[in-house]
C-alpha cells in the first residue's frame, strides 16, 4: 500500500469569480473571453506574485490562491479590486483562513470551502472576510468593514461571521494638506489602545489599562522616543493601515494587542510591527487567571516592555549594522558600537570604541555614546583585553562622568558609571548610581544587574540573588543575559550553594553571546565539591578562550571587598589547577 501523501498545513485562501460570467459569454463570447484573459495575465498573476500568493488553479470564470499570512490575502484581494475595476468584469472574492489539505494537484477542506462560500456573499467588485481574518486585519487595513452577521454557510456546521470590506482603501491620508513626519533619530514607537475583543464593556477599562501602563514603562527608557497616551488613543476604535499610523504619528513601530476574557481567565495578546515595512518584529500571548485584576494588569504590562525594548534594541543594532560605514549618522553609529560590544571579543571591542568615538565626533552632547564607550573600556578590563588596566579604567570613569554631565536623566550613563566603580573597587558609590537608575526607570534590567554584581563584591551575596532575578525577570532576552546567570553562580558559590551555581554557570554557557565568566564559576564550583578531574575538564575549556588565564586576572576583574570572599571563589579555581 502506497503512503498517503497529503499534506495538510494552515493557510490563508482566496477564492474569486466573475460576477455572471455565464451570461456575459452568451453576450459577447469574444469580448469576455479577451477581458478574462487579459485580467487574469495582466492584473492577477502579477499582483499575487506581489504578495507572495500562489495560485493554485484557474477555473473558467474564477480563480484560487494559497498566502502565507492573512495580511497578504487581504491587501491583495484590495489592490485586485481596485485595479479590476477599470475591466468590463466584475469580480467577487471571498478570503478565509483555516487548515487545508493539499493532495499534490489541488487543495481540500474547509479553509477552501468557506473561502469559496464567503466569495458567493460578496457583491460584484466586492470582498467578504470570514471573523477570524477580521480579527487578524482590522487594525491592519484601511478599508470600511461591514458586519454582516453569523451567516449559514452550505456544507458547515457551525454559522461563519461574515465581514464586507466596503469601500477600497481610504485616503485618510490627505497627502495634499498632510503632513509625513520625519522619524526622530533614536526608536520611535506608538502603543494603540488594546481591542477589547470580550463584549463586555466592564473591560474596557482593563484593555485601555494594559495600553496606559505599557506607554508609561517604554517612556522610562531615554533610548526611546515613545508617543504620548493622547496621541496614541487618538486612533481608538479605527481600522486604520498601520504604514499610515506611523506616517501620521512619525514613528517608526508600533504596539497594538488586545483583552478576551473568558469566566475568571483572560488572554492578552501584544505584538510589535515595524511601520515602515508593515513587517512583524515579535509577538506573544499572555493567559492569566483574574484572581486580582490589577496585579494581572501589573504583570503582563511588565512582561510586555520586558519583551519589546530588547527587541527594538536588538532591531536597531541589526538596522544599523547594514548601513554602510560611511552614511552612519550619530545614532547609528552608537547601534553598531552596541553590536560590536555584545560580541564580547577583543577585535570587537576595538571596532565598538571606534564606532563610539565617531558618533561622539559627529555628535559631540551624545550621552548615551560616552556611556557606550565607558561600558566598553571597562569590558576590556573585565574579559582580559588589555594589560594596561589604569589607564583604560581611568578613560572609562571619564566617559562615564561625561555620559551624566550630559544627561542627568539617562539611566544607561549612570549604570555604566557604576560598572566602571565596581571595577575600581568603590561598591557602595556603584551601588547609589545604579539606585539613581531605577529612579528613573525601575523596570532598567542593566540596573539592577549592577546593583547585583557590586552587592556580592561587597560581601552580600544573599541581596545579591534578589536582584539578579530581577533583572533576569525585567529583560528574559537581555544580550547580557550570559552575565546575569554567570554573576549570580558566583554569588551563590560565596553562599556555598555550589550546586545551583554550577546550574546557572551552565545556563549562562548556553547563551547565544557569552564570554569568559560563564566558564570560571563552573570550574571553582565543581572543585569547591570535590570533583576535581571534572573541574580539571572545565578548566581547559577557559584556557580555550584566554589561553593565559590565571589567579592575577581574577583578582584584575573581580575587586572583592572582603578577603574571606575572594579566597572562597579562588579557592576553587587554585584546586582546578589555575596559576598565579
Amino acid at each position: 500500500m502506497e503512503g498517503n501523501s497529503n499534506q495538510r498545513r494552515l493557510a490563508a485562501i482566496l477564492a474569486a469569480d466573475v460576477a455572471g460570467y455565464t451570461q456575459l459569454v452568451e453576450e459577447d463570447t469574444d469580448g469576455t473571453v479577451a477581458a478574462w484573459k487579459a485580467a487574469r495575465d495582466d492584473v492577477i498573476k502579477p499582483r499575487v506574485g506581489e504578495k507572495l500568493g500562489h495560485i493554485i488553479k484557474f477555473t473558467g470564470d474564477g480563480f484560487l490562491v494559497e498566502f502565507p499570512s492573512v495580511q497578504d490575502a487581504v491587501d491583495c484581494a484590495i489592490a485586485l479590486q481596485e485595479e479590476l475595476a477599470s475591466s468590463s468584469l466584475d469580480f467577487r472574492m471571498g478570503i478565509n483562513v483555516g487548515d487545508i489539505t493539499d493532495d499534490g494537484g489541488d487543495v481540500h477542506g474547509e479553509g477552501v470551502n468557506i473561502a469559496a462560500r464567503l466569495e458567493a456573499l460578496a457583491d460584484p467588485g466586492g470582498i467578504c472576510i470570514s471573523g477570524d481574518v477580521y480579527n487578524q486585519v482590522r487594525n491592519r487595513v484601511d478599508a470600511d468593514f461591514k458586519d454582516m452577521g453569523e451567516q449559514e454557510v452550505k456544507h458547515i456546521s457551525q454559522p461563519v461571521r461574515v465581514y464586507a470590506i466596503g469601500s477600497m482603501l481610504k485616503d485618510m491620508l490627505e497627502p495634499s494638506t498632510s503632513t509625513v513626519l520625519a522619524l526622530p533619530e533614536k526608536p520611535s514607537i506608538a502603543v494603540l489602545p488594546f481591542d477589547n475583543m470580550s463584549n463586555d464593556p466592564d473591560q474596557e477599562f482593563f484593555a485601555d489599562g494594559i495600553s496606559e501602563d505599557v506607554i508609561t514603562q517604554l517612556s522610562n527608557f531615554e533610548s526611546l522616543f515613545v508617543i504620548a497616551r493622547n496621541s496614541s488613543f487618538a486612533f481608538k476604535g479605527q481600522s486604520i493601515d498601520i504604514k499610515d499610523i506611523g506616517k501620521k504619528l512619525g514613528v517608526r513601530y508600533v504596539v497594538e494587542g488586545s483583552v478576551r476574557k473568558a469566566g475568571n481567565r483572560v488572554r492578552i495578546t501584544a505584538q510589535l510591527i515595524d511601520a515602515t515595512t508593515d513587517q512583524h518584529v515579535w509577538a506573544e500571548r499572555y493567559d492569566r487567571d483574574l484572581e486580582d485584576i490589577f496585579v494581572v494588569q501589573d504583570e503582563v504590562t511588565i512582561a510586555i516592555v520586558a519583551a519589546i525594548e530588547p527587541h527594538l534594541a536588538s532591531t536597531e543594532r541589526q538596522r544599523a549594522k547594514l548601513i554602510p560605514p560611511e552614511n552612519l549618522g550619530a545614532w547609528e553609529s552608537y547601534q553598531r558600537g552596541l553590536w560590536h560590544l555584545y560580541q564580547y571579543t577583543a577585535e570587537d571591542s576595538d571596532q565598538a570604541k571606534m564606532f563610539f568615538r565617531r558618533a561622539i565626533s559627529l555628535d559631540p552632547n551624545f550621552s548615551s555614546a560616552y556611556a557606550g564607550l565607558a561600558f566598553d573600556l571597562y569590558y576590556d578590563n573585565t574579559l582580559g583585553f588589555t594589560s594596561d588596566r589604569e589607564r583604560v579604567l581611568s578613560e572609562a570613569f571619564d566617559a562615564g562622568k561625561q555620559a551624566i554631565q550630559l544627561d542627568q536623566n539617562n539611566p544607561y550613563a549612570y549604570v555604566a558609571l557604576g560598572r566602571v566603580l565596581t571595577a575600581r573597587q568603590e561598591h557602595e558609590t556603584a551601588i547609589a548610581n545604579c539606585d539613581l537608575a531605577l529612579t528613573l526607570n525601575p523596570s532598567y534590567a542593566s540596573a539592577h544587574f549592577g546593583r547585583a554584581h557590586s552587592l556580592w563584591h561587597l560581601g552580600r551575596p544573599e541581596e545579591a540573588i534578589i536582584s539578579h532575578d530581577r533583572a533576569m525577570r525585567y529583560s528574559p532576552r537581555d544580550p547580557l543575559m550570559w552575565a546575569f546567570m554567570a554573576s549570580k553562580a558566583i554569588a551563590l558559590i560565596l553562599l556555598s550553594r555550589y550546586e545551583e551555581a554550577l546550574e546557572w554557570t551552565r545556563k549562562g554557557q548556553q547563551q547565544p553571546q557569552n564570554a569568559i565568566w560563564t566558564y570560571m564559576p563552573e570550574v571553582s564550583a565543581l572543585a569547591l565539591l570535590g570533583r576535581i578531574d571534572e573541574a580539571k575538564i572545565a578548566l581547559e575549556r577557559v584556557y580555550t578562550i584566554k589561553p593565559d588565564a590565571a589567579i592575577s586576572f581574577v583578582d584584575q576583574a573581580l575587586p572583592f571587598e572582603h578577603a574571606r570572599d575572594r579566597e572562597h571563589f579562588v579557592s576553587g579555581l587554585i584546586k582546578a589547577g589555575m596559576g598565579d
